[in-house]
């Protein structure tokens, strides 16, 4: 399967948005609209933390191990998941960009290594329905972060 790719522009820096994406636990703040029941494990932050999360996209509900599998501050995090007992393998990876005219240019990519069949015969659908998800996560990403900045200033 393709994978999908959202991006959005945010005022902080690089190195704000690494920080704050590095901590697993604040991922739950800008993923709960799908991703609920969140349960932490390993470190707080960098490789090997973990959550373990339920998914609930499409009418379908199904947990997911997500593990922080490389970090190289402050440009890139890559999460590898696991769901749909073990049948679902895929990668996701933050990037980060420094904008020209300052802030942060931030993309998400969800990359299926492996694909149930259902997922494979209505992959156009799974696409569109993970791109609108992570679109939502994007611009709530971006508030949280506009939050943890003023937080972090106060």
């Amino acid at each position: 399967m393709k994978s999908v790719t959202v991006s959005i522009d945010v005022p902080q820096t690089p190195e704000q948005v690494y920080g704050f994406l590095d901590v697993m636990a604040h991922h739950e703040r800008f993923t709960d609209h799908y991703l609920t029941g969140w349960r932490f494990s390993g470190p707080a932050r960098g490789v090997g933390s973990c959550a373990t999360v339920t998914a609930a996209l499409g009418g379908m509900k199904t947990e997911v191990t997500i593990k922080v599998v490389e970090a190289e501050a402050p440009r890139r995090i890559v999460e590898h998941n696991v769901s749909a007992a073990g049948r679902r393998l895929a990668h996701g990876t933050y990037a980060m960009e420094p904008l020209r005219t300052g802030g942060t240019h931030i993309s998400f990519t969800y990359t299926w290594v492996r694909a149930p069949l259902g997922d494979r015969l209505l992959a156009a659908v799974v696409r569109t329905t993970m791109r609108h998800a992570n679109r939502t996560v994007m611009r709530r990403l971006a508030t949280e972060l506009a939050r943890h900045a003023s937080a972090a200033d106060s």
